[in-house]
């Protein structure tokens, strides 16, 4: 299977190395940094009317807060792509961007 040369290509080619079924849905994470406590509350309300499951949490080290939206999906480079963009539109205007995504291997 070939994925782009960057760093959303790199993380499924990595997956794909240790075996992770595309064919499956999995629980991907995708994660919005926000300014503070209050506007991530706001924006998961928003997300969650967007069909995610969100919650937010500050990050223990940085004290950085993030809103952690998940959804079930294939992995595929231009949906993820495509989630992360929709993510930094809606999160923009709440001072917030897209910040990456992963999925829990078990």
């Amino acid at each position: 299977m070939k994925f782009p040369n960057d760093a959303d290509g790199d993380a499924l080619r990595s997956l794909f190395k240790d075996g992770l079924n595309f064919k499956k849905q999995q629980a991907v994470e995708f994660f919005v940094a926000v300014p503070d406590k209050a506007t991530g509350e706001k924006l998961s309300q928003v997300l969650k009317g967007e069909g995610f499951n969100c919650f937010i949490e500050q990050d223990d080290e940085t004290e950085e807060w993030a809103c952690c939206c998940s959804k079930k999906m294939l992995l595929n480079y231009n949906e993820l792509i495509k989630i992360q963009n929709k993510l930094n539109d809606i999160s923009k205007p709440h001072g917030g961007y897209s910040d990456g995504w992963g999925v829990f291997v078990e």
